[in-house]
């Protein structure tokens, strides 16, 4: 049995999973301290907790910070073969609204514009997004244009609970003890930061939260928030020659003292660069929050210390305690911890192969839970898990994508 069987019957598992997934509102909060980081997470967490139950894993747990394990049990007679891990994050990006998401299903797509919500004319076209063109004749799921779709990374939940519910319906599929996790706070850096290495109980774990069918990553970014606060003086305008200090203005001045060719929409590869996330601003006072990304470690070290100089600078100009700014590090290029542990790259890669992908081995412009667990001892490259366009309301993903990359899952497991 070289590849999964995956049947009409699959099939609609796993679609069904993961529309009952993008449908709970699961947003993140990088502003909150908790963890998880909003209330709603939990909605999920104990979904995926009854789930993984119903379909038989055992020692299925949740803890006090909702990260969720669980185990689909060896079938060997004579086991000695290490425990595997799968891991993915049910928490959405605050970057766009992912409440009351209403998913689209467009079967045998055949490369049309798709018009979202009928009322706003919110459309998804292949002449604005190439990508498109790849799906024709495939069954896309979509937003209503209002919300982002959350395939980052339901997708991945979706995928990893088919496949062990899979494996588990197949007993003929011979396999050691597999390990699944599910975490909070992702999408805010904070994905592992709780989580029990330890407790998972893995010599190594893939996380599936990549892209388009065949991505393979064991390098991302070396990743730092930082939030810059300027603080003004706010009288009444009627009054305020030679005493405000408008903060709003001053904040202005700084974003256009850091590079304008260092942002992510003028980098590319391996380049770093200065992100501005969100702005928060009235007269008194400005937060600016950015983050710092850059794959060398030390061109990374630089961008940070480039950072608070140009708020020293800034004070210098405008008067002492003008600005301050923290900068919290949020995970490291997991690349160097593959040094003599490339057969696990090597091993997904083959599965990949085994279900007629070609791998397509790249650095991650961003970061997974994989960075920071590689760190702390469990090495865990990234998978495809099939979404396109993260973060926003032009989101998509192909089941047929999803299809593929549960069909990984299992081939990783059967080798």
């Amino acid at each position: 049995m070289s590849t999964i069987e995956f049947n009409s019957m699959w099939r609609e598992k796993l679609l069904n999973r993961f529309l009952s997934y993008v449908k709970i509102y699961s947003t993140s909060d990088a502003e909150s301290e908790t963890t998880p980081s909003t209330e709603r997470q939990w909605n999920i967490a104990n979904y995926i907790v009854e789930e993984l139950k119903t379909i038989g894993l055992e020692d299925v747990s949740i803890d006090s910070h909702g990260y969720i394990m669980g185990y689909v049990p060896s079938n060997l007679e004579n086991d000695s073969q290490p425990t595997i891990g799968f891991i993915s994050h049910y928490d959405t990006s605050p970057d766009f609204n992912g409440e009351n998401v209403k998913p689209q299903v467009w079967e045998n797509y055949q490369g049309e514009d798709l018009i979202l919500n009928k009322e706003t004319h919110f459309t998804l076209s292949p002449s604005k997004f190439e990508s498109l063109k790849r799906y024709i004749g495939q069954t896309l799921i979509t937003t209503d244009g209002n919300t982002l779709l959350g395939a980052d990374d339901k997708a991945g939940c979706a995928e990893i609970v088919t496949a062990a519910e899979y494996l588990i319906a197949n007993p003929e599929i011979k396999h050691g003890r597999i390990a699944v996790g599910f975490t909070p706070d992702e999408e805010i850096g904070r994905g592992a930061h709780k989580f029990d290495v330890a407790k998972f109980g893995a010599e190594f774990a893939y996380t599936m939260d990549g892209g388009e069918v065949g991505e393979l990553e064991y390098e991302n970014f070396n990743a730092a928030g930082a939030v810059v606060k300027i603080h003004g003086l706010s009288v009444h305008p009627g009054y305020a020659f030679g005493k405000m200090v408008n903060a709003s203005l001053l904040a202005a001045e700084f974003i256009q003292s850091l590079p304008a060719n260092e942002t992510p929409s003028t980098t590319k590869g391996f380049d770093g660069f200065y992100h501005l996330m969100d702005v928060t601003s009235d007269v008194s006072e400005c937060k600016l929050q950015y983050i710092i990304r850059d794959h060398d470690d030390e061109k990374f070290e630089v961008r940070k210390k480039f950072m608070e100089q140009k708020v020293a600078e800034f004070n210098e100009k405008h008067g002492e305690k003008t600005a301050e700014v923290e900068i919290k590090e949020q995970y490291r290029n997991m690349k160097q911890q593959f040094e003599g542990k490339m057969h696990i790259v090597d091993l997904a890669a083959k599965a990949m192969k085994e279900s007629g992908i070609e791998p397509k081995i790249k650095a991650i412009r961003g970061g997974t839970d994989g960075a920071q667990l590689s760190y702390m001892g469990l090495p865990c490259p990234n998978i495809f898990a099939g979404g396109i366009n993260f973060h926003g309301p032009y989101e998509y993903v192909a089941l047929e994508s999803m299809m593929k990359a549960t069909e990984v899952i299992v081939n990783i497991v059967k080798a």
